[in-house]
């Protein structure tokens, strides 16, 4: 059997997005790991399992038994980490799950991989990475100016923030104590097809399309740097393959929009694609604010840029309308996945 790559989390959002990319830009075995949360569907894997070279196994990557065997049999030489929690309004609703899997995951994850890892004989060693894949908001909140970079300080501020800057953590020690090949990587706010719809780009599209009120926290002027899904994933395909092992690298996508200015874009490209007359921007109502609420996030990536010679290929005005576009022709998938579990109501009420 020819050696593998692992993506955790891969019937997620950005997991599926990146074993779409390594089918189409690779020509190595891909195992997909996923424990089917309520934000992992298959269906978001249809077009890649189609392929002989992908296969899926639904488990935990807290199942050390599970991924030990996992490791061996397909002879892993790669490991993306995409297995998370990730959306803030739950953490704040639950933080206890986001401990269990983004953190105890994480590090049973290591665990089991620097045991495989340590039984490998040279070359197969030295080639073996471990990429973490982790999220800006580890870095807190900016100010009005200014911009995250690597060097940039660990200051959490919600439970999901806090979850990941741990995991984070635990990745680094791995390195440092043990040798362990990783590198680490931390993106700003994803979007493109295939998310999940509690989050706000494919939640206002789906409350735009049914005329429902447009819910925005505060006053709308929380600022995020907006980085197509397609982009961050030819990112990590880069960096996994030539990153320095032991490095950080920030990936972002060049375009910073208030949460306001997002809404207004989905209500104007929704209106014209179904030929409205009216403006749903009159549906936009504004909600009590969230705890903890970051103001704004902005993403320097000119390490990547300047040392791995990636640029992203989208900028927010064409990104934006493709992926209006998508959900507009792909509203089975979204009837899918909206099994029950949530139904667009507000999360993160709790203090």
């Amino acid at each position: 059997m020819s050696s593998s790559v692992l993506v955790t989390g891969g019937a997620g959002f950005i997991g599926s997005s990146l074993v779409r990319e390594l089918v189409k830009s690779t020509d190595y075995p891909i195992v997909i790991l996923d424990k089917l949360t309520y934000a992992g569907n298959l269906d978001s894997l249809q077009d890649c399992l189609a392929d002989s070279r992908v296969s899926f196994v639904e488990g935990d990557i807290a199942d050390k038994p599970l991924v030990t065997d996992l490791l061996r049999e397909q002879q892993i030489r790669q490991i993306f980490n995409l297995a998370a929690e990730s959306h803030v309004d739950r953490s704040i609703d639950g933080p206890a799950a986001f401990i269990e899997t983004n953190v105890v995951g994480t590090f049973q994850l290591l665990k089991s991989a620097l045991e495989y890892w340590k039984e490998l004989e040279d070359p197969e060693r030295q080639a073996f990475r471990f990429l973490q894949i982790s999220t800006d908001e580890v870095y807190g909140s900016l100010g009005p100016t200014g911009l995250f970079t690597e060097n940039s300080q660990y200051q959490p501020n919600s439970p999901y923030a806090a979850s990941k800057a741990a995991s984070d953590h635990f990745v680094r020690a791995f390195h440092h104590t043990y040798g362990f090949p990783v590198l680490t990587t931390n993106c700003s706010n994803n979007y493109g097809p295939f998310q999940f719809p509690e989050k706000l780009i494919p939640l206002m599209i789906m409350k735009v399309v049914n005329q429902d009120p447009l819910p925005v926290y505060g006053d709308g002027s929380n600022v995020r740097d907006w980085l197509h899904v397609e982009d961050h994933c030819s990112a990590l395909a880069k960096i996994m393959d030539s990153g320095i092992v032991g490095e950080v690298y920030n990936i972002g996508g060049d375009s910073e929009l208030s949460n306001l200015d997002v809404v207004c874009a989905i209500c104007d490209i929704v209106d014209n694609r179904l030929d409205r007359s009216d403006s749903s921007r009159e549906l936009i109502t504004y909600v009590p604010d969230r705890p903890g609420h970051d103001q704004r996030y902005a993403i320097d990536c000119s390490k990547l840029t300047d040392s791995l010679d990636w640029q992203p290929r989208h900028n927010f005005e064409s990104g934006i309308k493709s992926t209006v576009d998508w959900y507009l022709s792909n509203t089975e998938w979204l009837a899918r996945v909206m099994d029950g579990s949530y139904r667009g109501e507000r999360l993160g009420r709790e203090g």
